[in-house]
């Protein structure tokens, strides 16, 4: 099942960003234990830090000291994550996108996996104009969203920038969300695609975790898919299931 996600979601080497909402976080750990290489994991936006149980250094320091002690750490150490101090309680500030890509060639590693924007905790998200960070030479980007979001109303309590969603995807807010304004999302060149340079484009439909949101979410696939500027694939998953691939709409 390991290498079947990262198959799924073309993350076996180069460097990843995760965007969007509803579960970037457990999507970027999974892909750390999945994969047997040398993994960075860290973030160019506001993050929480990773677990220490996930990964086997962390370091959360000044970027002039990261650059410093992450090739000395992956001489001895095979899954590190990095990121700099916030003053934030319970938070992480975000590295340079350069400073990733260098980091990337020069420790090396064969994966980054790189948190590229924040969501304040919801499911579904638009970009705002300075997002996403994407790192500079990006092999795949996965835009996240939640299937918990369909048959909800487009609002703050669900939504982040729902006036945004709303404009994006010609609805009126508190109006209910469906498959077919996911498969929208989907498939937005100024939501799914901005930023994304020449990274292949996967969407993620996260949280689909009974037979209801799978049905939900195999149709917003499906018409995304039929879009003029579809993403290379949608992929349906549960992150934090025992088998968080549950199918995939090409």
């Amino acid at each position: 099942m390991s290498q079947a996600l990262l198959d799924a979601l073309a993350a076996h080497e180069g460097i990843v960003c995760a965007v969007g909402a509803g579960g970037k976080k457990s999507l970027l750990y999974r892909l750390l234990s999945a994969h047997s290489g040398r993994v960075g994991l860290t973030a160019s936006a506001m993050s929480a830090p990773p677990p220490r149980r996930l990964v086997d250094w962390r370091g959360i320091e000044s970027a002039q000291v990261l650059d410093e002690q992450i090739p000395r750490a992956a001489m001895t150490h095979r899954r590190l994550a990095f990121a700099c101090p916030s003053e934030k309680s319970g938070r992480v500030s975000g590295l340079a996108v350069e400073q990733i890509a260098r980091l990337h060639t020069q420790v090396p590693f064969d994966l980054t996996l790189v948190k590229a924007d924040g969501a304040r905790m919801r499911g579904i998200k638009a970009p705002g104009p300075h997002e996403p960070l994407i790192v500079p030479g990006t092999q795949t980007l996965i835009y996240v969203v939640s299937a918990g979001v369909i048959g909800a109303r487009l609002n703050a309590d669900n939504a982040h920038r729902p006036e945004r969603l709303a404009e994006c995807l010609d609805m009126q807010l508190n109006e209910r969300i469906t498959s077919a304004h996911i498969g929208a999302l989907l498939a937005h060149p100024e939501v799914i695609h901005q930023n994304a340079g020449q990274a292949q484009v996967i969407a993620l439909i996260n949280q689909v975790d009974n037979a209801e949101r799978r049905a939900l979410a195999r149709a917003a696939a499906e018409s995304a898919m039929m879009a003029r500027r579809p993403p290379a694939r949608v992929v349906l998953g549960a992150m934090t299931a025992t088998n968080p691939l549950v199918d995939i709409v090409a």
